[in-house]
């Protein structure tokens, strides 16, 4: 995100960087306790509490943004002894429905324990052009005519290490001699900034230009920056509340299209429930062959393809449970990289290792069918091993996981 302030005006742009295909835009209308109306995106369902705002603006001009970041946690802190945030959702759009400005948004905060966001920073401007950096355990203020933040905390980052995210970097090198407040100026600083990952296109979801003196809204749908809409928050409010699906508001775009039918376990339960049982099968068929492989010690032919049942059985029922819980394998480069995990990175190469092992195996597999020399349930249970090995393969193949 950057914000720009210059003569008095000042213009927010948001580039919510997101592989979900529910993107909305919504009004809130002010209450008793939260008196002012305000606009929120977000394409991320909370349950009961609706669509979790990314990011929002308020009927004053009061604009906020969140970033994916992660902070390291800090032991014994602090903010141990403030007020627990319990609804997330509930917190974050409370902020803008009774908050005018940063003073007021600061004072807000500061009664509670941010670091329940230990995965997030937050960045908050006013009319002014006055804003605040919120980070899991400190607030940083600022106002600067201009300011780019991107994926981390500037407490703990240095300029180098934050130069290496090259959507920070091409920002801050688009507004470094020149700047200005109009639509088109800022259009293209979020061009500047948008994400198109390599693997299937997928990136920036959505942009959101938030001009907090007029009161407007401008959106640019899946990176695409020819088409715009704009929403004026006074007239939209006027309507009472109400939400927008946004991609149904721009035309038909087919990058967005090829997205929204890219299957995945966390998109597709069928999928997720295949996963599931391989990999109980999986160590199931482990414990079964370690069993095995002790009664038919003697036999010594083809023997020893069981302690590979049995040493791959673990580290499949691993492989499935990162399958079906973590999205980002889905959707960048392969091998995939995961900087909090090596265990999850080395599984990684599994896709590889199994695709050299399938062709031994079904060797393997076709000669003891003719020589029979396993029992019929152990022949049947290595028989069903391959055959998963055959169907996560085409997976495998499907979700680009070897390239």
């Amino acid at each position: 995100m950057y914000k720009i302030t210059k003569n008095g005006k000042t213009i927010v742009g948001c580039n919510e960087d997101a592989w979900r295909t529910t993107p909305r835009i919504w009004f809130e209308i002010g209450t008793i306790n939260s008196p002012y109306g305000a606009a929120f995106t977000g394409s991320r369902h909370d349950g009961q509490n609706g669509y979790a705002p990314q990011s929002g603006m308020n009927e004053y001009g009061l604009v906020f943004s969140r970033l994916a970041s992660y902070h390291p946690k800090i032991e014994n802190s602090a903010l141990k002894s403030k007020s627990k945030i319990k609804n997330p959702t509930f917190y974050l759009k409370d902020i803008l429905h009774t908050c005018k400005t940063i003073a007021e948004v600061k004072e807000y905060i500061e009664k509670y324990d941010q670091s329940f966001f230990i995965d997030d920073v937050f960045i908050y401007i006013d009319k002014s052009g006055d804003y605040i950096v919120v980070e899991p355990y400190k607030i940083i203020e600022g106002n600067n005519p201009t300011y780019v933040l991107s994926n981390f905390c500037p407490s703990i980052t240095s300029e180098e290490n934050a130069t290496r995210l090259a959507r920070y970097k091409n920002g801050v090198l688009f507004l470094k001699d020149k700047y200005e407040t109009d639509l088109e100026f800022c259009k293209n600083v979020s061009d500047t900034m948008h994400v198109c990952r390599d693997k299937i296109g997928d990136g920036t979801l959505l942009t959101s230009i938030w001009d907090n003196a007029n009161g407007t809204i401008n959106l640019y749908f899946y990176h695409n920056y020819n088409t715009t809409i704009q929403f004026n928050i006074k007239e939209e409010l006027a309507k009472g509340n109400h939400i927008l699906k946004i991609d149904t508001l721009f035309p038909r775009n087919k990058e967005f299209e090829q997205l929204a039918h890219y299957k995945t376990p966390q998109n597709t339960n069928a999928i997720r429930f295949f996963l599931v049982l391989s990999g109980l099968f999986f160590i199931v068929n482990s414990i079964y062959f370690l069993i095995n492989y002790f009664k038919t010690r003697k036999l010594k032919k083809y023997n020893a393809v069981k302690l590979f049942l049995v040493a791959t059985g673990p580290i499949l029922f691993y492989y499935m449970f990162v399958l079906s819980t973590n999205s980002n394998v889905f959707y960048f480069s392969a091998p995939f990289k995961d900087f909090y995990s090596v265990f999850v990175t080395l599984t990684s190469y599994l896709p590889y290792i199994m695709t050299i092992a399938i062709i031994p195996l079904l060797k393997i597999n076709y000669k003891l069918i003719k020589k029979k020399l396993w029992n019929t349930f152990a022949l049947l249970t290595f028989s069903f091993n391959n055959i998963l090995y055959l169907v996560l393969i085409g997976f495998f193949i499907y979700w680009r996981l070897f390239f």
